[in-house]
């Protein structure tokens, strides 16, 4: 067993002795059936927190010549495929973690220098006595060592696209590692798999076409691998049962991600770590700090921050993900930053509309501690003060929530403010801290006809009221509280006789004042 040909499965073994390890072997089904064909190079990139490694060592421990996987697989999913025995321990499998080699380097010639040596070492080592043309060749090595045994190689690179994060700028160290990456395994019979995975999908160099032999499995566009990406709605659900906690608030924390085939998709690491300590909480930041969104969401593009707000709002935006050049330097549009935040994880993407959103309340608090940070004038000061807003509508205080409002209202700087949408995303942003109590709806059914914002208590808080906001442009809010008993707004909500709050909010065009009425209400049987 090597550190790099055939590292065997003490990888795999240590995951699933872990106390959470929910099955993905179903992914070796999918890698079995593309070996030895033309798909048979897959490259599969995923933000952090996504079990990329996991998937890495999991080929590795599958495939590995050496070692002996067979029981380590015999109770998971893949064990039931008619090729499971077929495939298993019968390759000569090498597996890289780019960013090892990258840390132990200076410069872009002594990484690949570093990794060259490094498998060859264990190659020559592995079989000394076939005769090769050149022994300090890594491809023609392996060329010689398949034509004498005739077994094959499975290639497997975690990390793959580390080198596009620390050298952004670089293009020449950038292109070296591609044609690198060509050389090695393009048009190679010794590999019968290739498996790469990282964050960004492959770099595009116009017509500079390195590694057009992949296909590529991302946050835009999963493929079959979409239930491979995250964890199911079923898989969640099975784990919320056995540990005892709440499903809809850890689907509310942790779901959003959703493709056209896997319409639920959970962050996986933050689950893991709820059901561990048994407590909903952020868990995204303990991998990385909200400062690294901060810096995508100043740039300076036109609608950028707007559209930012909105989604923090509850909004969905359309993107247009075809430009992006799949580095983190080149940002020609707003829609470069959204796409690069779909494949870091902060942004969910919806396929059929075309469009990105916040996919969920781990996530949009990231945002919101970056907004609050950044200089966004009253944007900022509304979100550090949506408490206070909160405290004032529970404690029946209109005139202060009106105020709350105005500091809330930002203008033209960010957001056209000039009709009842727009209206709403002041009041959202206003009312930021009621999500960490509620759950909030936009145009909720009820009664005859959609109210603007309801706020249901979320399960753990029944003691707080509900609340259903009505929004006026230009009339008053005696009228929009008005509205709300007119047309049976609250007629759903009977749950909370006693404890339901009626919020009135115009915004006077002529005057730019906010003006807010609340009133209790007794619904009646």
């Amino acid at each position: 067993m090597g550190n790099y040909l055939n590292p065997g499965n003490e990888g795999f073994q240590k995951t699933i002795n872990s106390e959470i390890y929910v099955d993905k072997t179903g992914m070796l089904a999918y890698t079995n059936k593309v070996l030895n064909t033309m798909q048979g190079y897959l490259c599969v990139s995923r933000p952090r927190r996504f079990g990329k490694s996991m998937a890495a060592s999991m080929l590795a421990a599958y495939y590995s010549r050496g070692c002996e996987s067979g029981e380590l697989f015999s109770s998971f999913e893949i064990a039931d495929s008619k090729d499971f025995e077929k495939y298993l321990n019968r390759y000569d499998t090498i597996f890289l973690n780019m960013q090892e080699f990258l840390s132990q380097s200076r410069d872009m010639d002594g990484m690949l220098d570093l990794l060259r040596r490094s498998v060859l070492w264990e190659l020559l080592e592995e079989y000394p006595d076939i005769r090769y043309f050149d022994s300090t060749n890594l491809t023609r090595t392996m060329q010689d060592i398949y034509r004498k045994t005739g077994c094959p190689f499975v290639i497997i690179i975690d990390e793959w696209d580390c080198v596009f994060r620390e050298y952004k700028a670089d293009k020449t160290a950038q292109e070296q590692y591609l044609d690198f990456l060509r050389d090695l395994m393009k048009d190679k019979g010794y590999i019968h798999l290739a498996y790469m995975t990282g964050i960004l999908p492959i770099r595009k160099y116009g017509t500079h076409s390195a590694l057009n032999m992949f296909d590529e499995f991302t946050m835009i566009a999963p493929g079959p691998l979409a239930s491979y990406a995250g964890f199911t709605e079923r898989e969640v659900r099975g784990l919320c049962e056995k540990y005892g906690m709440d499903m809809d608030e850890v689907k509310s924390w942790y779901d959003g991600y959703s493709f056209e085939d896997e319409p639920f998709l959970y962050s996986p690491r933050s689950v893991v770590n709820c059901m561990r300590f048994g407590q909903i909480g952020n868990y995204w930041n303990q991998t990385e700090t909200f400062e690294a969104l901060q810096v995508y969401i100043d740039l300076n593009f036109d609608n950028l921050k707007e559209d930012v707000l909105r989604m923090i709002a509850g909004e969905r935006v359309p993107v247009n993900t075809g430009s992006f050049t799949n580095d983190m330097a080149t940002f020609r549009t707003e829609d470069d930053v959204l796409t690069l935040l779909i494949h870091l994880g902060y942004l969910g993407y919806d396929q059929v509309n075309r469009c990105v959103f916040i996919p969920n309340s781990e996530v949009r608090s990231e945002y919101v501690n970056a907004v609050s940070v950044s200089d966004w004038g009253e944007v900022s000061k509304a979100l550090k003060n949506s408490a206070d807003t909160l405290n004032a509508i529970w404690q029946n205080r209109p005139e202060e929530v009106a105020e709350r409002m105005k500091e809330a209202h930002f203008e033209t700087s960010h957001i056209q403010y000039n009709d009842e949408n727009a209206l709403s995303y002041t009041i959202s942003l206003a009312l930021y801290a009621a999500r960490n109590f509620y759950t909030v709806h936009r145009e909720f059914a009820g009664g005859k006809g959609f109210a603007d914002l309801v706020f249901v208590p979320r399960k753990r808080f029944p003691d707080k009221p509900a609340l259903v906001v009505e929004l006026k442009w230009d009339k008053n809010a005696k009228g929009a509280l008005e509205q709300i008993k007119r047309k049976e707004y609250c007629k759903s909500l009977n749950e909370y006789q006693g404890n339901l709050l009626l919020v009135g909010v115009n915004y006077s065009k002529k005057t730019k004042e906010h003006e807010c009425m609340i009133e209790r209400t007794c619904l009646m049987p």
